[in-house]
């Protein structure tokens, strides 16, 4: 999900020179194809551009034409197919059995009586066990998804089945943000496999460990998420599923990037990348799982450049295998979307991000309700877009339209967050934060000062007092006192705060740190401090210059296409990594 934005970027012309878009900026990528005709470079590029616009607009859930025809004969064939759909690709064996589902259930009526007698004396987790698929997004559409069917046949084998039902299960309540619900899902999962520890049976725990820590990571507990995707680490043993190592590798290096251990995270994620194209392709759906969560780490390591190309490719995956409407195709606009205000940030140019954040929330809002949770980082984004829109505009009645509807979009997420997880948590305090920034748009500032010292307290109190969300929202006050409220003095320590986070996580070279910087030139010039105004530049310059060669241009995706270690020397190193730090959970 997109982190909370930093504060005023730098300008001398543009009134946006306070703010900074987030922890991160970076220099533009392109993703040229070939030209048409005789156009110009420029002229090709925007072609290309507006097409992969339209066909995404075009595309609806999946392409209608020999597709549909063939899912519609394997249904109308069930009987002798049902064994091969279990090899086909999840999202095939998902749109098998969701035809199924839309046609009254024919995935009953197609076994025949006799086969539908057998298939009720069965314990229904055979039913869930076997249909990976369906389970997976399905239970979505389904009125009560019960976890109670593993409780009928009170067997050793069907324990087993029960756990995997609940992995599923919880895995499908996590994507649905049923988070409640994921966790009885968890307990009930724990007292299968309590029964089978007393019978001297052990199922393996890493699926369930994994989903449990992208549970409390949703729900901002980054803690507790650590911990348990240490469990799910060391659950990981030769014969495991790929798909199961990829996931806990995945959830793992999350965990670390938000611990700010970037070298684990590095490490899991690349290995991740590689484990799911070697193994399942360059088209598969979960190898593009993985492509957003590596986005997701460069995104945090400072490197927007190729963030924004590793969402764009999983982006084009995804919309190649689910079509246009769909809630994977979803959330992969939407980080494609912050990705892409991030690092446009300085130039203004924010029609892509645009496009890809109403896109996200247009197809969230064709599949689900309106108060869905899914919707709050959507609209969250496209209001931080709309907000830096209306700031460039010169059209006061345009840029008050354009305020407004970011406020009703920021108050729309505030409410969900706090429905979703309450006042006290971290998504909810970068809700805060971000309205803070609007009202000082707004030119509200004692609002936005209430809504800066509300983030701060949250965050202080969840993450303590040098977490990098911290220094986010101190910078966010640090500017709004030092460009609107003329208080200096405050506004001098806020950014020293702020900057002594920024170089202990991410050094020297951080981009955060030109908008603290520029933020304390203009504060020594307003109290005439020239000496301080002279020291600052020459920081400001040092910095430039170690930007320029803090990343070399490398292709993030040609850097995963091998592994210098297998995946038991991966695993075994975070193990003996958190030995050393210190003990394991």
């Amino acid at each position: 999900r997109p982190e909370e934005p930093g504060q005023p970027r730098p300008s001398a012309v543009c009134p946006r020179g306070r703010r900074r878009p987030s922890e991160s900026s970076g220099a533009a990528e392109e993703f040229a194809t070939e030209g048409g005709g005789g156009l110009r470079e420029e002229e090709a590029e925007e072609a290309e551009e507006e097409g992969r616009k339209m066909a995404a607009v075009e595309l609806e859930w999946i392409p209608e034409t020999l597709y549909n025809t063939a899912i519609s004969a394997v249904v109308d064939n069930y009987i002798r197919s049902r064994r091969d759909i279990r090899s086909l690709p999840e999202n095939i064996q998902f749109d098998v059995y969701y035809k199924c589902f839309m046609d009254t259930l024919l995935i009953f009526t197609k076994i025949g009586s006799e086969g539908l007698r057998r298939e009720v004396e069965k314990p229904r987790t055979q039913i869930c066990t076997n249909r990976d698929a369906y389970v997976n997004w399905a239970v979505i559409f389904l009125p009560s998804p019960d976890p109670l069917l593993c409780t009928l046949h009170d067997e050793m084998l069907h324990w087993f089945r029960a756990v995997e039902c609940c992995v599923r299960l919880l895995h499908v309540r996590n994507g649905n943000c049923k988070y409640h619900l994921g966790e009885e899902t968890f307990k009930l999962a724990q007292t299968y496999m309590d029964k089978l520890s007393k019978h001297g049976q052990q199922a393996n725990r890493a699926a369930l460990y994994g989903e449990l820590c992208a549970l409390l990571f949703a729900k901002s507990h980054y803690d507790e998420a650590y911990k348990w995707c240490i469990e799910a680490m060391k659950e990981i043993t030769t014969g495991l599923p790929v798909k199961v190592v990829v996931d806990v590798l995945r959830q793992a290096s999350k965990a670390c990037v938000v611990k700010r251990e970037f070298k684990k995270a590095e490490q899991l994620i690349k290995h991740a990348v590689y484990l799911a194209r070697d193994h399942f392709g360059s088209k598969h759906p979960k190898y593009s799982d993985t492509l957003l969560d590596y986005g997701f780490y460069l995104l945090n390591v400072d490197n927007i450049c190729q963030s924004v190309a590793i969402y764009q490719a999983a982006l084009d995956i995804r919309q190649s295998v689910f079509g246009g409407k769909n809630i994977h195709v979803a959330t992969a606009h939407e980080d494609l979307a912050y990705s892409s205000y991030v690092h446009q940030y300085s130039s203004g140019k924010f029609d892509n991000a645009l496009f890809h954040a109403e896109r996200a929330i247009g197809i969230i809002t064709h599949i689900l309700p309106e108060d869905h949770l899914l919707l709050a980082s959507s609209k969250r984004v496209k209001a931080l877009i709309l907000e830096e829109i209306a700031i460039d505009c010169h059209n006061k009645e345009t840029e008050q339209r354009l305020l407004q509807e970011a406020h009703d979009l920021h108050l729309s997420s505030l409410q969900l967050a706090k429905k979703a997880f309450g006042e006290f948590n971290v998504q909810t305090a970068k809700h805060y934060g971000n309205l803070g920034r609007l009202y000082q748009s707004m030119r509200k500032f004692k609002e936005a000062e209430e809504m800066h010292i509300k983030a701060i307290q949250i965050k202080e109190q969840l993450l303590g007092q040098e977490d990098y969300e911290v220094a986010l929202s101190v910078g966010h006050l640090a500017s709004l006192y030092n460009y609107d409220m003329n208080q200096y003095e405050n506004a001098e320590k806020l950014y020293l705060r702020s900057i002594a986070i920024g170089k202990k996580l991410f050094g020297e070279g951080y981009s955060g740190l030109e908008y603290d910087y520029r933020g304390l030139i203009k504060l020594y010039n307003s109290v005439g401090n020239y000496e301080k105004v002279f020291e600052y530049h020459n920081v400001l310059s040092n910095w430039n210059r170690l930007r320029d060669r803090q990343y070399s241009v490398t292709d993030a995706l040609e850097d995963v296409n091998t592994s210098p270690q297998s995946t038991e020397e991966v695993v075994q190193s975070f193990l003996i990594s958190q030995n050393v730090e210190g003990p394991s959970c």
